[in-house]
């Protein structure tokens, strides 16, 4: 089973994104690409579609394939390695099927911060602790729907929200155009690696859907993101944004 070492938290904490390699094998990434294209199948894009495509299934009871990917995958495992050791992670309850369909030459000018818009019904941003995507199919090529990521935003926004105060996630205005706000950016690279790779990006790192300049006749891209909790992470959500590192591990 793969495990994150002590370089890789070092990377995390300073660039806020790692990418764990070898976390599925051939014949789980089969399955697991059986189970994209029967929702897919379900829930088609639009002929002739290209660009990105999202679903977003929900975990009812009874179970879900995607939910069954991450339990075979090891996520909670894996993400609590990132976490301190107090905190474990709550199982999600949703997921994001993200397809990139070529031939689409896309490439984002600016990042985003997830949650923000709509808020939660009490009115605050939907944040979480980090995301999480299983790549199903090669990221190893570039302008192949890499995500598109700002390394060290996360820390740069921490600073920004403890100066602004937490709540200006939820004041849009200040967060145009992405929405993200404006700080400094710094430089902008594609995450890349092979399939059966596990992205794991921190809540406030800037990032973006990078576009797929392949043919029509190249692969897809396919991801499951999942967005994940640490425990008690909403009754302290304030200082997790304001404190960017105060739910990780050194």
């Amino acid at each position: 089973m793969p495990a994150i070492n002590d370089e890789m938290r070092t990377t995390f904490r300073e660039q806020g994104f790692v990418v764990v390699p070898d976390v599925l094998g051939a014949n789980q990434l089969t399955r697991a690409r059986a189970v994209v294209a029967e929702l897919l199948a379900k829930e088609p894009p639009p002929a002739d579609h290209v660009g990105f495509h999202f679903l977003w299934p929900r975990f009812e009871a009874g179970g879900n394939p995607l939910l069954n990917l991450y339990d075979e995958a090891g996520i909670a495992k894996l993400a609590s390695q990132l976490l301190r050791p107090d905190l474990g992670v709550d199982e999600p309850d949703f997921a994001q099927l993200a397809v990139t369909i070529p031939p689409w030459p896309h490439r984002p000018g600016g990042p985003h911060v997830d949650g923000v818009t709509p808020t939660l019904p009490d009115g605050t941003p939907g944040t979480f602790t980090m995301l999480t995507g299983i790549w199903l199919t090669d990221h190893e090529q570039l302008d192949r729907g890499n995500l598109h990521v700002w390394p060290g935003t996360h820390l740069r926004l921490g600073e920004y929200l403890r100066e602004h105060g937490a709540d200006a996630l939820t004041r849009l205005d200040e967060m145009s155009p992405g929405p993200y706000p404006k700080i400094d950016l710094g430089d902008q690279i594609q995450v890349s690696g092979p399939a059966g790779s596990v992205l794991f990006a921190h809540y406030l790192l800037g990032h973006n859907i990078g576009g797929h300049s392949g043919t029509a006749n190249d692969e897809r891209r396919e991801t499951v993101y999942y967005r994940l909790h640490a425990t008690g992470h909403r009754e302290r959500w304030r200082e997790a944004v304001t404190n960017p590192l105060v739910e990780f591990r050194h």
